[in-house]
Protein backbone atom coordinates (compact mmCIF):
# COMPACT_ATOMS: atom_id res chain seq x y z
CA UNK A 1 0.00 0.00 0.00
CA UNK A 2 1.38 3.53 -1.24
CA UNK A 3 2.03 5.96 2.15
CA UNK A 4 -0.47 9.27 1.35
CA UNK A 5 0.11 13.35 2.70
CA UNK A 6 -2.27 16.05 2.11
CA UNK A 7 -0.51 18.59 1.75
CA UNK A 8 -2.10 22.83 2.88
CA UNK A 9 -0.99 25.36 0.92
CA UNK A 10 -1.73 28.32 2.81
CA UNK A 11 -0.96 31.10 0.62
CA UNK A 12 -3.64 29.53 -1.62
CA UNK A 13 -6.72 29.57 1.02
CA UNK A 14 -8.88 31.70 0.51
CA UNK A 15 -11.42 31.29 3.17
CA UNK A 16 -14.12 30.01 0.90
CA UNK A 17 -15.13 27.04 3.53
CA UNK A 18 -15.52 24.40 0.61
CA UNK A 19 -13.54 21.79 2.58
CA UNK A 20 -16.11 22.45 5.35
CA UNK A 21 -19.02 21.84 3.57
CA UNK A 22 -17.73 18.91 1.68
CA UNK A 23 -16.74 17.50 4.39
CA UNK A 24 -19.97 17.55 6.07
CA UNK A 25 -21.38 16.09 3.21
CA UNK A 26 -19.28 13.42 2.30
CA UNK A 27 -19.53 11.80 6.09
CA UNK A 28 -23.13 12.99 6.51
CA UNK A 29 -22.93 15.25 9.79
CA UNK A 30 -25.10 17.59 10.66
CA UNK A 31 -25.48 21.42 10.87
CA UNK A 32 -24.66 23.36 14.06
CA UNK A 33 -26.64 25.88 15.82
CA UNK A 34 -24.24 28.81 16.13
CA UNK A 35 -23.90 32.69 17.34
CA UNK A 36 -21.61 35.59 16.03
CA UNK A 37 -18.77 35.30 18.06
CA UNK A 38 -17.06 38.61 16.59
CA UNK A 39 -15.44 35.92 14.19
CA UNK A 40 -16.11 34.80 10.65
CA UNK A 41 -15.18 31.59 12.16
CA UNK A 42 -17.99 29.24 12.42
CA UNK A 43 -18.58 26.72 13.84
CA UNK A 44 -16.21 28.14 16.64
CA UNK A 45 -14.32 25.18 17.17
CA UNK A 46 -13.78 21.32 15.91
CA UNK A 47 -16.41 19.02 17.60
CA UNK A 48 -18.06 15.76 17.20
CA UNK A 49 -20.01 16.72 14.26
CA UNK A 50 -17.55 18.96 12.62
CA UNK A 51 -14.30 17.13 11.49
CA UNK A 52 -12.93 20.44 9.04
CA UNK A 53 -12.80 23.74 10.37
CA UNK A 54 -11.69 27.25 8.35
CA UNK A 55 -10.00 29.21 10.91
CA UNK A 56 -9.60 32.88 10.99
CA UNK A 57 -6.87 34.84 12.84
CA UNK A 58 -6.22 38.09 12.85
CA UNK A 59 -2.70 39.74 13.02
CA UNK A 60 -1.64 43.51 12.86
CA UNK A 61 0.74 43.82 10.29
CA UNK A 62 1.87 47.79 10.03
CA UNK A 63 -1.36 49.19 11.77
CA UNK A 64 -3.55 47.11 9.46
CA UNK A 65 -5.69 44.03 9.83
CA UNK A 66 -4.32 40.77 8.31
CA UNK A 67 -6.43 37.51 7.96
CA UNK A 68 -4.88 33.99 8.74
CA UNK A 69 -6.89 31.54 7.07
CA UNK A 70 -6.23 28.01 7.86
CA UNK A 71 -7.71 24.50 7.15
CA UNK A 72 -7.75 22.62 10.06
CA UNK A 73 -8.44 18.75 10.70
CA UNK A 74 -7.04 15.87 11.65
CA UNK A 75 -2.83 15.89 11.11
CA UNK A 76 -2.88 11.84 11.17
CA UNK A 77 0.59 11.28 12.77
CA UNK A 78 2.82 8.69 11.77
CA UNK A 79 3.35 7.85 15.22
CA UNK A 80 -0.23 8.84 16.33
CA UNK A 81 -0.69 9.14 20.39
CA UNK A 82 -4.55 8.95 20.00
CA UNK A 83 -3.78 5.02 18.97
CA UNK A 84 -1.22 4.13 21.73
CA UNK A 85 -3.07 5.07 24.63
CA UNK A 86 -6.14 3.88 23.18
CA UNK A 87 -7.31 0.93 25.72
CA UNK A 88 -10.10 -0.67 23.20
CA UNK A 89 -8.51 -2.54 20.41
CA UNK A 90 -10.08 -1.42 17.04
CA UNK A 91 -11.63 2.40 18.23
CA UNK A 92 -8.54 3.92 16.67
CA UNK A 93 -6.35 2.30 14.01
CA UNK A 94 -3.35 3.89 12.16
CA UNK A 95 -3.42 2.32 8.73
CA UNK A 96 -1.02 1.65 5.64
CA UNK A 97 -2.13 4.20 4.15
CA UNK A 98 -1.62 6.91 6.83
CA UNK A 99 -5.21 7.49 7.94
CA UNK A 100 -5.76 7.50 11.44
CA UNK A 101 -9.09 5.70 11.74
CA UNK A 102 -11.68 5.73 14.68
CA UNK A 103 -14.47 2.84 14.92
CA UNK A 104 -16.89 4.16 16.85
CA UNK A 105 -18.11 0.34 17.46
CA UNK A 106 -15.34 -0.03 19.48
CA UNK A 107 -14.73 3.38 21.25
CA UNK A 108 -15.73 3.40 25.13
CA UNK A 109 -15.80 7.14 25.57
CA UNK A 110 -12.61 7.30 27.90
CA UNK A 111 -11.41 10.30 26.20
CA UNK A 112 -7.40 9.33 26.75
CA UNK A 113 -7.03 10.02 23.26
CA UNK A 114 -8.29 13.54 23.41
CA UNK A 115 -5.92 14.06 26.24
CA UNK A 116 -2.77 12.70 25.05
CA UNK A 117 -3.74 14.33 21.15
CA UNK A 118 -0.95 17.46 20.62
CA UNK A 119 -2.80 19.04 18.33
CA UNK A 120 -6.45 18.50 20.34
CA UNK A 121 -8.11 16.77 17.38
CA UNK A 122 -10.69 14.44 18.77
CA UNK A 123 -14.01 14.96 19.70
CA UNK A 124 -16.81 13.88 22.45
CA UNK A 125 -20.12 13.33 22.11
CA UNK A 126 -21.46 13.01 25.97
CA UNK A 127 -25.09 11.70 24.17
CA UNK A 128 -23.47 8.78 22.46
CA UNK A 129 -20.16 8.40 24.69
CA UNK A 130 -17.58 8.12 21.97
CA UNK A 131 -15.06 10.63 19.96
CA UNK A 132 -15.12 11.31 16.64
CA UNK A 133 -12.33 13.10 14.13
CA UNK A 134 -11.20 13.28 10.36
CA UNK A 135 -10.30 10.04 9.09
CA UNK A 136 -8.96 11.52 5.77
CA UNK A 137 -11.95 10.09 3.73
CA UNK A 138 -10.15 6.65 4.32
CA UNK A 139 -13.25 5.51 2.41
CA UNK A 140 -12.55 7.05 -0.32
CA UNK A 141 -8.55 6.83 -0.62
CA UNK A 142 -9.01 3.13 -0.72
CA UNK A 143 -11.36 3.75 -3.29
CA UNK A 144 -8.52 5.02 -5.33
CA UNK A 145 -10.45 8.94 -4.98
CA UNK A 146 -8.99 11.54 -2.91
CA UNK A 147 -10.58 13.24 0.25
CA UNK A 148 -13.96 15.18 -0.02
CA UNK A 149 -11.94 18.18 0.99
CA UNK A 150 -9.05 18.25 -1.50
CA UNK A 151 -11.48 17.48 -4.33
CA UNK A 152 -13.89 20.43 -3.26
CA UNK A 153 -10.75 23.24 -3.17
CA UNK A 154 -11.03 25.78 -5.76
CA UNK A 155 -7.83 27.81 -5.45
CA UNK A 156 -5.26 24.37 -5.13
CA UNK A 157 -4.54 25.24 -1.45
CA UNK A 158 -5.55 21.77 -0.68
CA UNK A 159 -3.53 18.56 -2.67
CA UNK A 160 -3.39 15.01 -2.10
CA UNK A 161 -0.72 12.17 -3.52
CA UNK A 162 2.18 9.51 -2.39
CA UNK A 163 4.10 10.91 0.33
CA UNK A 164 7.38 11.13 -1.69
CA UNK A 165 5.52 13.20 -4.38
CA UNK A 166 3.70 15.71 -1.79
CA UNK A 167 6.69 16.62 0.67
CA UNK A 168 8.95 17.09 -2.64
CA UNK A 169 5.94 19.70 -3.97
CA UNK A 170 6.21 21.13 -0.16
CA UNK A 171 9.70 21.97 -0.26
CA UNK A 172 9.50 23.72 -4.06
CA UNK A 173 6.50 25.53 -2.69
CA UNK A 174 8.07 26.71 0.50
CA UNK A 175 11.17 27.80 -1.46
CA UNK A 176 8.97 29.58 -4.04
CA UNK A 177 7.30 31.82 -1.71
CA UNK A 178 10.36 32.04 0.98
CA UNK A 179 7.93 30.41 3.83
CA UNK A 180 8.63 27.01 5.42
CA UNK A 181 6.91 23.63 5.97
CA UNK A 182 4.87 22.48 9.26
CA UNK A 183 5.80 20.14 11.12
CA UNK A 184 9.49 20.56 10.18
CA UNK A 185 10.05 17.82 12.93
CA UNK A 186 11.84 14.32 11.53
CA UNK A 187 11.12 12.71 14.93
CA UNK A 188 7.31 13.87 14.54
CA UNK A 189 5.83 13.55 10.92
CA UNK A 190 2.45 13.36 10.01
CA UNK A 191 0.43 12.45 7.05
CA UNK A 192 -0.83 16.16 6.91
CA UNK A 193 1.81 18.93 5.72
CA UNK A 194 1.92 22.51 5.77
CA UNK A 195 2.96 25.22 3.70
CA UNK A 196 2.96 28.36 5.86
CA UNK A 197 3.62 32.13 4.57
CA UNK A 198 7.12 34.22 4.87
CA UNK A 199 7.21 36.46 7.33
CA UNK A 200 4.27 34.95 9.69
CA UNK A 201 5.50 33.18 12.96
CA UNK A 202 3.12 30.06 13.37
CA UNK A 203 2.21 30.94 17.40
CA UNK A 204 -0.18 33.47 15.29
CA UNK A 205 -2.29 30.58 13.72
CA UNK A 206 -4.92 29.89 16.82
CA UNK A 207 -4.43 25.98 17.89
CA UNK A 208 -1.49 25.39 15.85
CA UNK A 209 1.17 23.55 18.46
CA UNK A 210 4.61 25.10 17.51
CA UNK A 211 6.14 21.83 18.68
CA UNK A 212 4.43 18.96 18.45
CA UNK A 213 6.16 15.60 19.87
CA UNK A 214 4.54 12.53 21.77
CA UNK A 215 3.45 13.74 25.65
CA UNK A 216 5.32 12.03 28.02
CA UNK A 217 2.42 10.25 29.31
CA UNK A 218 1.59 8.56 26.46
CA UNK A 219 4.73 7.36 26.44
CA UNK A 220 4.50 6.07 30.19
CA UNK A 221 1.57 4.56 29.35
CA UNK A 222 2.38 2.63 26.16
CA UNK A 223 5.19 0.82 27.76
CA UNK A 224 4.36 0.30 30.97
CA UNK A 225 0.22 0.49 32.03
CA UNK A 226 -1.27 -0.36 28.95
CA UNK A 227 0.35 -3.65 28.80
CA UNK A 228 -1.12 -4.48 32.74
CA UNK A 229 -4.56 -2.93 31.37
CA UNK A 230 -5.25 -5.16 28.59
CA UNK A 231 -3.87 -8.06 30.80
CA UNK A 232 -6.56 -6.84 33.37
CA UNK A 233 -8.90 -7.17 30.91
CA UNK A 234 -8.34 -9.92 29.56
CA UNK A 235 -7.88 -11.92 32.71
CA UNK A 236 -11.11 -10.33 33.96
CA UNK A 237 -13.06 -11.76 31.01
CA UNK A 238 -11.27 -15.09 31.43
CA UNK A 239 -12.39 -15.88 34.78
CA UNK A 240 -16.11 -14.72 33.78
CA UNK A 241 -15.83 -16.83 31.05
CA UNK A 242 -14.77 -19.87 33.23
CA UNK A 243 -17.13 -18.89 36.17
CA UNK A 244 -20.16 -19.29 33.52
CA UNK A 245 -18.41 -22.76 32.25
CA UNK A 246 -18.92 -24.27 35.68
CA UNK A 247 -21.46 -22.20 37.42
CA UNK A 248 -23.71 -21.61 34.35
CA UNK A 249 -25.93 -18.08 34.48
CA UNK A 250 -26.54 -16.67 37.54
CA UNK A 251 -30.21 -16.90 38.26
CA UNK A 252 -31.80 -14.12 40.66
CA UNK A 253 -33.64 -15.35 43.24
CA UNK A 254 -37.48 -13.98 43.88
CA UNK A 255 -38.31 -12.81 47.26
CA UNK A 256 -41.50 -13.92 48.99
CA UNK A 257 -44.04 -11.11 49.12
CA UNK A 258 -44.40 -8.98 52.07
CA UNK A 259 -47.92 -8.91 52.07
CA UNK A 260 -50.81 -11.50 51.32
CA UNK A 261 -52.37 -12.32 48.65
CA UNK A 262 -55.13 -10.16 46.32
CA UNK A 263 -57.74 -11.31 48.68
CA UNK A 264 -55.61 -10.13 51.99
CA UNK A 265 -54.81 -13.78 53.24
Amino acid sequence: MAEYIKLIDITKCTGCRACQVACKQWNGLPAENTTFTGSYQNPPDLSYNTWTLIRFDEIDVEGNIKWLMRHDACMHCEDPACVKVCPSPGALVKTPEGAVVHNPKYCIGCKACMIACPFNVPRYSPEKDEIAKCTLCYDRITDGKRPACVTACPTGCLDFGPKDKMIKKARARAEEVGGYIYPNNPKYETHVLYVLPKGVDMKAYSHLNPDPKMPATVLWWKNLFKPFTLLGMGGVAGLAALHYLIKGPHEVEEKPSKGGDADGE
